[in-house]
This record gives C-alpha cells, sequence and structure tokens, in this order.
C-alpha cells in the first residue's frame, strides 16, 4: 500500500476495526495492527444504542450481524430483593420511531467478527494479527511505527490511530501519565441458554436490578438462543484484564438469598462458568493527540459501563475521525484535530453520565432510600427520553 495514502490503526477492536471501515469508506487505505495473533472471542454483551446502530447500519454491517442480534422490546428496572417494578421503557418500534434507529443488544465477539469480515472483503483494508505497536516517530510527512512481531522493518504511512484499549501502552508514549484509577467494583460475566433461564427472564428485554452496592443486568443474544449476563459489586479486586476466571459460589455469595429476589438468583444460578474484570474509571484527558497521532476509543476516554456506552463511543469516533479526515485531505493532522475537538466534549459528557448512574445504580443505605433515589433519577416513562442528546447523535 502507498505510504502517502495509509492510515495505520493500532488495535483491532471494535474501534479499531470500525475506523477501518469508516476511513475506507471514504478512500483511505488502512493497516491495522493487533497484538493477538488470533481475535478472541472474549467479553460480555453490548448494548448498541441508536447512535451506534446507525452507524454500523450506514457502513453496511447491519446484514452481517442480522442472525446474531436481538431487537429488545423494553428496558425493565427492578429492585433487588423483593423485585419491585421501579420503572420500564419501551424500546423495539418505538426506538426506531423516535431515533430513526434501532436499539440492538449482540455479543462483543459477534460485533467483532462481523467487522472483521468487512474488513477481510475491503480491498482498502489489510490486517495484521501477532504485531504490536510499540512506538512511533513522526518525520517530515511520514509516521513510522516499530513493534513486536515486525521484525527489523518499520512500517510507514499518513497517520497513526491508537486504538489499544483501556491499558492503551501508545497513550503513554503520547506523553498521558496518567492512567486508569480502579473504580473499586467488579464485574462478573455468564452466559445461559435462554431455555435454561427461568420462564419470566427469557422475554427479549433489557432487564436492570438494582440493589445495595450491586446491580445485574441480563438481556438475550445469538438472535435469542442465550442470554447475556453481568453482575457488578463494589470490591477491591483490581488485577488487569477482561477474562480472569471465577469461581461460581463466588458470584452467588455476592448476589445472597437475603438481599436478591428468587428469580435473580435463580438465573445466576445456572451459570457454571464464570469470568471477571475489575472497572477502571478515568477523567477526561485534555487532549488526545499531537502531530499525525490520534487516541481512539478506550484509549482515548476509558468510562464504566453504567450507561452501556463504551462500545458506542468507540463507534462514534470512528465515524467522526473518518468525516474529519475526508474534510482535510490536504492537512491530515488538522483533520485529526478537527476529530479530538469534535469528540472530546461529547465523551466527557458521557464519561460524566457513566459516573453518575454508578452512584444511583449502587446506591448504599435502607432499601427506603435506595428506592426513592432510584424512582427520582429513572423517572418512569421519561427514562429513554432524557436521553435524546445521546440516542440522536
Amino acid at each position: 500500500m502507498p505510504v502517502s495514502r495509509t492510515v495505520l490503526i493500532a488495535g483491532a477492536g471494535i474501534g479499531g476495526l470500525t475506523a477501518a471501515l469508516a476511513l475506507a469508506r471514504h478512500g483511505f487505505r488502512v493497516v491495522v495492527f493487533e497484538a493477538s495473533d488470533r481475535l478472541e472471542e472474549i467479553g460480555a454483551g453490548i448494548q448498541l444504542s441508536p447512535n451506534a446502530a446507525r452507524i454500523l447500519i450506514a457502513l453496511g454491517i447491519a446484514e452481517r450481524l442480522k442472525p446474531h442480534l436481538v431487537i429488545p422490546d423494553e428496558l425493565i428496572v427492578r429492585m433487588a430483593r423483593t423485585g419491585e417494578l421501579l420503572a420500564r421503557a419501551s424500546l423495539g418500534a418505538t426506538a426506531q420511531e423516535h431515533y430513526g434507529a434501532p436499539y440492538w443488544v449482540i455479543l462483543r465477539a459477534d460485533l467483532q467478527t462481523a467487522l472483521c469480515d468487512a474488513a477481510a472483503a475491503s480491498s482498502l483494508i489489510e490486517l495484521r494479527l501477532g504485531t504490536r505497536v510499540d512506538d512511533f516517530a513522526a518525520i517530515d510527512d511520514e509516521i513510522t511505527i516499530a513493534g513486536r512481531g515486525m521484525g527489523a522493518t518499520q512500517a510507514g504511512g499518513l497517520l497513526l490511530i491508537c486504538a489499544d484499549g483501556l491499558w492503551s501502552n501508545l497513550r503513554l508514549r503520547l506523553g498521558h501519565p496518567r492512567e486508569p484509577r480502579p473504580a473499586r467494583h467488579t464485574a462478573w460475566r455468564a452466559l445461559v441458554t435462554t431455555a435454561a433461564a427461568p420462564p419470566e427472564l427469557r422475554r427479549p428485554a433489557v432487564n436492570l436490578w438494582l440493589g445495595r452496592n450491586a446491580h445485574l443486568v441480563h438481556y438475550p443474544v445469538k438472535g435469542g438462543a442465550l442470554i447475556n449476563m453481568v453482575a457488578i459489586a463494589r470490591d477491591s479486586w483490581d488485577e488487569p484484564g477482561w477474562n480472569a476466571p471465577a469461581p461460581r459460589g463466588e458470584v452467588l455469595d455476592r448476589f445472597g438469598p437475603n438481599s436478591w429476589h428468587a428469580s435473580a438468583r435463580a438465573l445466576l444460578g445456572v451459570a457454571e462458568r464464570w469470568h471477571k474484570w475489575a472497572l477502571l474509571d478515568c477523567a477526561p484527558f485534555a487532549s488526545w493527540g499531537r502531530g499525525p497521532v490520534t487516541l481512539l476509543g478506550d484509549a482515548a476516554h476509558p468510562m464504566l459501563p453504567y450507561l452501556a456506552q463504551g462500545a458506542a463511543m468507540a463507534i462514534e469516533d470512528a465515524a467522526a475521525l473518518g468525516e474529519c479526515l475526508a474534510r482535510s485531505r490536504h492537512n491530515p493532522a488538522a483533520g485529526l484535530r478537527a476529530y479530538e475537538t469534535m469528540r472530546r466534549p461529547r465523551t466527557a459528557r458521557v464519561q460524566r453520565a457513566s459516573r453518575r448512574n454508578a452512584t444511583v445504580y449502587h446506591v448504599g443505605g435502607a432499601e427506603p432510600l435506595l428506592r426513592a433515589v432510584a424512582r427520582v433519577a429513572l423517572r418512569g416513562d421519561r427514562l429513554i427520553r432524557r436521553y435524546d442528546w445521546l440516542y440522536a447523535y
């Protein structure tokens, strides 16, 4: 690929692959470097709200996703101990009509596979596995990179997009010494067959149970064949990584019968295999890049999961990057600065909103206080409309 038109991307996660597709759509040649020798099928399910779904549709990914998607009818919020209904909000056709795009839920691995297949089908995108970008240097109008798996050679290109995730080493190379800090919450995830779940929890809905210092989210994936569960509780475990095995008893002990409704416990009890990861938080960075280098996705804005927007923000980043570079073909570094200027305020707002939701989801104290705080924050039928600023993007 000619260096003069080639954009280098470090990381083949959701952000990196979506950026590759968005850039190729505007005629850029792209090389994506991924440290793993193969793309692992790990990670929990994810919610793709309309702001993300409309971008994937525009990139032509919808048909590849269709067999794996579920379109939930509604969001249901309940008290953890009693099962009392706190709020519900229509999704499905209501979201499609109001926002002009659907609300989807899917396994992260299925989304990543669809993005990877679409990238492989493009003559403008090259994916190099087993190659980690460790360093870069800007010389004249070219960016050169070096790292593991490249041998004695260095790759050159027009720009470098650092989409190497939450624990980004390239973020440090750009001069950001501040690392995400432990949020003192741990997330446990598991998949179970829908047929094995309690009958009352099988319907296509996003379910949120709020308890004292803990909450549970579950929804169907794999076209409705499986149910994805993520249970989050206040915790001091802080080891890095996404895929640490967790004993089944550890989860059941944290979500015990004195604090959790029998239906929620029954669903948790079906899962035999659990994995866990420590949640991290980070204040917005003042800048994302310099010269021909910038950050994207989790590398740019580490985000708590309490607004279900981590993947969506990376997808938005990718679309904005493609648009800004297309408008600045003769000055690509200026295109990167325009992208950063566009994206930093919005991602910072989402970070703050996610942090506020963490307070609501994990409020301590007596149950009446939890119920009162949740009802004021969720506001019944206004639950979804209060996020028009987010979903209508």
